[in-house]
């Protein structure tokens, strides 16, 4: 697989504007993994946090936007907390979620979901669904 990347991409609208809701500069970020390495979901992710801020720092949207990751944070912000260059990684998370719910897209169809598929639903994907409606 061939990616292009651009200075365009990585100073353009989607970068901005995470950068904007977030309050945090993605370009500090070295890629340590430490964050990656302390976060309790991590196995469930599909896009590990470091990657997250890795694919928010090249302007990967799309990808971004489908990540199974961005809902399966819980928000628990020890990746914050480990951060050497004080990046708050949750908020860059919660960003991206906002980002594709101003857009009143759905990842989660509550409905559709089985009592134990409620159960297994990380809580932050079910507030985020319903934190769209409320405006």
């Amino acid at each position: 697989m061939r990616v292009n990347i651009s200075k365009k991409q990585t100073r353009g609208p989607f970068v901005r504007k995470v950068e904007e809701l977030s309050g945090q500069n993605l370009m500090v970020c070295y890629q340590c993994g430490k964050c990656s390495a302390g976060c309790p979901a991590v196995s469930e992710m599909d896009i590990l946090p470091n990657m997250i801020i890795r694919f928010a720092q090249l302007g990967f949207k799309d990808e971004l936007l489908k990540s199974k990751a961005i809902w399966v944070c819980a928000s628990c912000l020890t990746c914050n907390s480990r951060c050497p260059k004080g990046i708050n990684i949750a908020e860059v998370i919660e960003a991206i979620r906002q980002i594709l719910l101003r857009k009143r897209e759905d990842h989660v169809k509550v409905e559709k979901l089985t009592d134990k598929e409620k159960g297994d639903v990380p809580p932050i994907a079910l507030v985020s669904n319903f934190r769209k409606f409320t405006s």
